[in-house]
């Protein structure tokens, strides 16, 4: 199997690992189970709160729910603007990701030569990088955050234990950071030129060898014509 048609296969590989893992992170955005808790002393009148990045909810053993938008956004911390921020990048640059990688690789034969299409893929993955470091950063941090308050003793509030959301955007982050890495690789070791290019060397023939000699004089020739100067 020739090298190009192992870097065409791989490449779809890494697009669909990709893509899979850029509708995951999309897929936890509209989820409200970013955060479940359960209060109650008896069954029948236990209550479920769970909240996500823009409502909170509660619902009942009986199977009523209601959900409500945060009342105002410039109340909210500077934590949940940033996660939303992050959140809102990853999946833009997903989308973007993988519209270059639809361009630039090698079975779609849209963009121009191979070499352009290697930089187009290259670029494509690093889109795909950002998107999925966005979306670890967030998935991690609300977590981190969950966790800190959960076992702080003295944290008097709700207390809040990691959503299924959570889970499935680490799963969606992961696969978006390993299809992208090997997708950088094999696109920037052939797009990219090296950082220390080699120059031809011309090859030495018989004509630039006897040019050589003739334009050399022997060492008692030299000699011998210094002393006659001096004379």
């Amino acid at each position: 199997m020739k090298y190009r048609t192992v870097v065409m296969y791989m490449e779809i590989g890494c697009f669909v690992s990709c893509l899979c893992g850029w509708i995951l992170v999309c897929s936890t955005l509209p989820t409200e189970y970013w955060t479940f808790s359960e209060v109650g002393s008896i069954v029948l009148t236990t209550s479920n709160y769970y909240s996500n990045l823009w409502r909170d909810c509660i619902s009942d053993t009986t199977g009523v729910s209601d959900c409500k938008d945060y009342p105002s956004m410039l109340a909210l911390p500077a934590f949940l603007h940033a996660c939303r921020a992050l959140a809102v990048c990853s999946v833009i640059t997903g989308f973007f990701g993988g519209v270059l990688t639809l361009v630039g690789m090698k079975c779609t034969k849209i963009g121009g030569s191979e070499v352009a299409n290697a930089r187009v893929t290259f670029a494509a993955g690093i889109t795909y990088l950002v998107s999925g470091f966005c979306g670890m950063i967030t998935y991690s941090w609300w977590a981190n955050k969950l966790v800190t308050e959960f076992l702080d003793p003295t944290f008097r509030a709700q207390k809040f234990e990691i959503g299924a959301a959570v889970f499935v955007g680490w799963g969606g982050s992961t696969l978006l950071i390993s299809g992208a890495t090997v997708m950088t690789y094999f696109s920037g070791k052939e797009g990219l030129p090296s950082r220390s290019p080699k120059r031809p060397q011309r090859p030495a023939t018989y004509a630039t060898a006897r040019t050589r000699q003739t334009y050399m004089l022997p060492e008692h020739t030299s000699a011998t014509f210094n002393r006659d100067s001096f004379v």
